[in-house]
């Protein structure tokens, strides 16, 4: 059986992945956007979204990673300009969950969080990279 024959449970499970890892990004967007500048009281929500993190965010974006890579595959879609643009944003929400984790472990252990939330960027990424997926634009 060729790879093609799983190409509906391959996509299945990258949007699966996708919205598990998105919401997880966003969680902790949210959560680190409403503790700035407050260190009391946080570090505890904190150590427990940080688990959260690395227990079920991290995974799905490696799952998102490998069933994107198995759509690219089955699609023949190396060459296509579309998948370039998309992955520049996976790449850049990829990216904000890096930064994040490292930003969560900094409250995680009392330090105050002063930096500017990532949101409008994570939430400009994702409607690029569905439209990109949806659309296929040449």
């Amino acid at each position: 059986m060729s790879l093609a024959a799983f190409y509906p449970w391959i996509k299945a499970m990258h949007v699966v992945s996708a919205l598990v890892f998105f919401g997880g990004v966003v969680a902790v967007s949210a959560f680190l956007w409403s503790a700035r500048g407050n260190s009391a009281g946080v570090s505890g929500i904190a150590t427990t979204l940080r688990r959260w993190d690395h227990a079920v965010t991290t995974p799905a974006m490696i799952l998102v990673w490998a069933f994107g890579l198995g759509l690219v595959l089955t699609g023949h879609w190396f060459d296509a300009p579309w998948l370039k643009a998309k992955l520049f944003l996976v790449i850049v929400l990829s990216a904000a969950h890096g930064i994040q984790s490292g930003r969560l472990r900094r409250v995680a252990n009392g330090v105050a969080s002063t930096s500017w939330p990532l949101l409008p960027m994570i939430f400009i990424s994702l409607m690029g990279i569905a439209v990109l997926a949806v659309v296929k634009p040449s």
